[in-house]
């Protein structure tokens, strides 16, 4: 049963029913803080030092492709998250209205397996941040730590997911400028902006790094959006989503890049943020931590969700409560706290690897989710349909939806170049995965087409629900 809109709860009440317009709320400027504070962490610092390091881009040519790519990208997470207040639904959830009941089944699959990968990626990284601040701690109990309190975190939900994420952004983008301002008042080291020079393979491989680093959130943006009233509509969580994401990216790709050339060339990027920063160091690798942990939550959340979207599939009728999503949270902790305790020391390397490797599924339903939403249904959907037995007038299974989805897969195997797997054609720009633009351009044209011959067939099952 829904609870009235004047009770607030502390634990999240819903899962993944629809929240009734009676208990929305919230301000669309709730997105910029949720993206921004959880952009501002040590992993896409570390991936923006890279573009000194690996991709050997000097500062002024590494800052311009970084904008690029986030700039670009971002339109993708906006573009998700903007449609949660007008669905009131989480994202897996909606793909039902374009996959099908039982077809969206393989992308929630992809979607809970990456979210659990990150879960446990980001708790090696806590508990090594925790023994690494506090070495008393062992590193097995400061795994545990690290992942008991992204779990309290997830399992409280929606609204305390916001509340921290909203001191984030001020305590985070704080300190963030002030390590900015520590490193430029220093002496800087004499090839400081002539270290690297411009070359168009490490150019285009820092475009798509941020193209794909903002796609990769999109599958669980409107999960944080759903709960905002309809009346936002979609252009102002477009621009709060968008400017979040791609500010607080931006300036902590940045910082990484900055960071590494304060220092001798070859330092690892977070001991380069400690040298570079003088006493501020210390005090960024504590927030850091706590920014782990929070940004860990939305992962746990997200895994949830999935989860239970999965299940409810089996069971229309059946409405998820508060207790399971608890339960599952519990679980996931156990199993992901097992892996993490067992993890070798490159567990996180590997693991990366893998999760970047199955982006190649994401780029191609993000394709799909967006053209479906804004150019085939404009955005009205039966919500009702989405959780029939039978699926509605979405069917059990959208074959148009399907055979594009795997289409887009197809088409960026041969240019893919992950740790898993190469192409034969990787290579076109040395060093770049080129694989998801690919996708974008057979997926988008391929699948309106199919949808837009479908838009008989589609009224036809309307009018058959209706009656």
């Amino acid at each position: 049963m829904s609870q009235p809109s004047s009770q607030h709860h502390l634990v999240e009440q819903h899962t993944v029913d629809y929240v009734p317009p009676s208990e929305r709320h919230g301000k669309a400027r709730d997105l910029f803080t949720l993206w921004f504070s959880t952009n501002i962490a040590p992993l896409p610092i570390v991936t923006g030092a890279m573009v000194v390091q690996v991709f050997h881009l000097n500062l002024l040519w590494g800052l311009l492709a970084i904008v690029l790519g986030h700039l670009l990208g971002g339109v993708v997470i906006a573009l998700a998250s903007a449609q949660g207040p007008q669905l009131g639904i989480p994202q897996m959830v909606q793909s039902r209205g374009q996959f099908g009941r039982y077809g969206a089944l393989l992308i929630v699959f992809f979607t809970a397996l990456i979210y659990v990968g990150f879960f446990i990626s980001n708790i090696v990284l806590a508990g090594k941040s925790i023994h690494g601040i506090a070495p008393g701690v062992p590193m097995p109990a400061a795994i545990v730590i690290g992942a008991l309190s992204a779990t309290a975190i997830g399992v409280i939900g929606y609204r305390f997911i916001h509340t921290l994420n909203r001191v984030g952004t001020w305590v985070m983008g704080s300190a963030l400028l002030a390590g900015f301002i520590m490193m430029f008042a220093q002496e800087l080291p004499g090839d400081f902006f002539s270290r690297g020079a411009f070359n168009l393979s490490g150019f285009v491989a820092t475009v798509s790094l941020g193209i794909i680093w903002q796609i990769s959130f999109s599958p669980y943006t409107s999960d944080y959006s759903r709960y905002l009233p309809r009346e936002v509509g979609i252009a102002k969580p477009f621009w709060a989503t968008y400017l979040g994401a791609t500010l607080g990216t931006i300036l902590c790709f940045s910082f990484g890049a900055v960071a590494v050339l304060c220092v001798p060339e070859g330092t690892d990027a977070m001991v380069a943020v400690k040298q570079a920063t003088g006493w501020l160091g210390p005090v960024l690798m504590v927030l850091f931590l706590l920014n782990i942990i929070s940004h860990n939550a939305l992962n746990l959340y997200g895994a949830v969700l999935s989860i239970v979207t999965a299940i409810q599939t089996f069971a229309a009728h059946w409405t998820p409560s508060i207790k399971l999503r608890v339960v599952l949270a519990g679980v996931i902790l156990v199993g992901c706290g097992l892996v993490a305790l067992n993890a070798s020391a490159d567990f996180i390397g590997q693991f990366i690897g893998l999760i970047l490797a199955l982006l190649l599924v994401l780029v191609p339903w993000a394709s799909i989710n967006l053209v479906d939403f804004y150019l085939i249904k404009r955005g009205e959907y039966d919500i009702a349909s989405i959780f029939r037995a039978d699926g509605g007038i979405y069917g059990r299974f959208n074959h148009h939806a399907i055979i594009a989805y795997a289409c887009g897969i197809l088409v960026q195997l041969p240019f893919a170049n992950t740790s898993l797997y190469v192409g034969p054609y990787s290579n076109i720009v040395e060093g770049a995965d080129l694989s998801w633009l690919f996708g974008l351009l057979v997926t988008v044209p391929l699948y309106y087409c199919l949808a837009t011959r479908a838009q008989p067939e589609m009224a036809q099952r309307v009018v058959g629900v209706k009656s």
